[in-house]
């Protein structure tokens, strides 16, 4: 099951620029930016452990996105 609302993704999609947005390109973008998150998190993680400490923060996630 989807983390990311279907509406959220629409809006982004709009935001973009699209006048209409399929079903299924929503879906497929939020495949896609789940795929994303989860593999900047599982980053962050090990930025997190690597400096010893169990807390992720905002620089960890901020550093993983840049690798």
């Amino acid at each position: 099951m989807a983390e990311i609302s279907k509406a959220a993704v629409e809006r982004l999609i709009r935001k973009a620029g699209a006048k209409r947005v399929s079903k299924d390109a929503v879906e497929a973008l939020i495949d896609v930016l789940e795929d994303i998150a989860l593999d900047i998190s599982a980053q962050a993680v090990r930025l997190a452990i690597h400096a010893k400490r169990k807390t992720v923060t905002a620089e960890d996630i901020k550093m993983a996105s840049r690798l």
